[in-house]
């Protein structure tokens, strides 16, 4: 699918739970590749802070965003709002440090978003594709967040608060279809004992009983029920049989899992890119969720730098094998450092290297500590990219190639025996004049092993 922004320009205001600020916001598009970005326009310098999970200041009862001397606030709903309907690029403009509470869910952001409408660009939109599982574990909560492989994408979070009144509830979304109507709705949650704490701190002057489901896990007296409505400017509240403050009714039996669900999306949308996997949320909660992104993020920068690794399966049918190199190839033992090429296209070829003990120069490079040296690794990379446009030469035999230049050579990693390299040649310019510029990467399993940039001349034998 291609990136999406919105398709016009939309506002909401509302109040700041902590703050109890009246703050406004603005939605406006924004182009490919922008992301989700705020912009403090009551701040002199207006800064622009990106939606980076490395940019994360504080989790304590909501996600905190910081750049420079800003910040904005409870950011987790409106960010679960633009991942759930899978906005890529926008702009939000806000005229204070908090994004209002609202109702206390994620569907009023929604719903303006949706009066904007979408609009898909025309760049493809980047994933983080789970290919292994990922694991953050707190011992000390029990909260525990795993990402899965999946052909899709499906996030479940279960909770358990050891509360009569809640249970164990769990809440699963697959895909995005149902997520405005299923999950968007479903408000934040707090412990009466929780709230009574919050409002003699002053730390929610934006609570007002109608943006949070207040749960009464145990015996509360009227009286002290009566004293929390006088705070809150009610004449009484009630608990209901179900336990709960009689301020609001459930919209689902398990809102409070859903809504732990809705938070997860918004925090693990931090990542900057949406997610092809399974997630699996047990006791989620902001420090948790921002702990296990950053783990996240970290596998997404190498998948990233690995984007173009080549794929191996021994069980494939080589392109040429040892036999076919050497009728092309002037090299011989002990310089022959291609086993056999695996892939090749029009501007690109894919060679392979299994490394033994045995090979030549292990028995002096480093006797005690074994490495491939990094100048036999560009060595490799040349012969591959030879293999290449040699083959491209209507007699392929009679020709050489040599060296002009190495650049932007690095060595990231050992190879060692034991080893299988790919190497990877990629044209940079369509070749003329017998003169070749490519790009090498080489690579054993998931790590970059080495890199450079060649450029060589073909020439026929005399």
């Amino acid at each position: 699918m291609n990136q999406r922004t919105i398709a016009s320009t939309v506002s909401i205001s509302g109040v700041g739970l902590h703050t109890g600020q009246e703050v406004n916001l603005v939605f406006k598009p924004a182009p490919t590749g922008h992301g989700v970005k705020f912009k403090r326009t009551d701040l002199a310098e207006q800064p622009l802070m990106n939606v980076d999970v490395n940019r994360v200041v504080s989790t304590e009862r909501s996600t905190t965003l910081g750049g420079g001397n800003a910040t904005v606030s409870t950011i987790e709903h409106l960010l679960s709002a633009l991942s759930g309907l899978q906005i890529d690029n926008v702009l939000i403009e806000i005229d204070g440090g908090e994004v209002p509470i609202l109702d206390g869910s994620a569907s009023p952001f929604v719903n303006r978003l949706l009066e904007a409408g979408t609009e898909e660009q025309d760049t493809a939109r980047d994933y983080f594709v789970v290919e292994e599982p990922i694991t953050f574990r707190d011992e000390a909560t029990g909260s525990e967040i795993v990402a899965l492989p999946y052909d899709g994408f499906e996030v479940v979070s279960m909770i358990d608060f050891d509360s009569p009144v809640l249970g164990q509830q769990y809440a699963t979304l697959r895909g995005y279809e149902d997520y405005a109507e299923e999950i968007a709705p479903c408000r934040t949650f707090v412990f009466l004992h929780e709230l009574e704490a919050l409002f003699e701190h002053d730390l929610i002057r934006g609570g007002d009983l109608t943006n949070a489901i207040v749960i009464a896990d145990r015996h509360v007296p009227q009286p002290r029920l009566d004293a929390l409505a006088k705070k809150m400017g009610k004449e009484t509240v009630e608990v209901t049989e179900q336990g709960i403050l009689n301020t609001l009714d459930l919209k689902f039996h398990n809102e409070p899992a859903r809504h732990k669900l809705l938070d997860v999306m918004g925090d693990i949308s931090l990542l900057g890119v949406p997610i092809r996997g399974r997630i699996l949320a047990t006791k989620p909660g902001h420090r948790v969720n921002v702990a296990f992104t950053k783990l996240l993020k970290k596998a997404y920068l190498d998948q990233r730098r690995l984007k173009g690794r080549p794929y191996y399966n021994p069980n494939d049918e080589p392109v040429y094998n040892v036999e076919q190199i050497l009728e092309i190839m002037p090299h011989r033992y002990p310089f022959l450092l291609i086993d056999k090429i695996i892939e090749m296209g029009k501007d690109y070829i894919v060679g392979l290297k299994n490394l033994t003990f045995n090979e030549a120069f292990f028995q002096g490079h480093f006797p005690s500590n074994h490495v491939m040296p990094g100048v036999l690794q560009i060595e490799a990379m040349a012969q591959t990219g030879g293999l290449l446009v040699l083959t491209q030469q209507e007699d392929p035999g009679n020709w050489d190639t040599y060296f002009l230049k190495i650049e932007n050579a690095k060595f990231k990693n050992f190879v060692v025996p034991g080893d299988t390299v790919l190497f990877k040649m990629e044209l940079m310019a369509p070749v003329r004049r017998g003169i070749c510029q490519m790009r090498g990467t080489a690579y054993v399993g998931n790590k970059l092993v080495s890199e450079a940039d060649l450029v060589a001349q073909i020439v026929r034998r005399s």
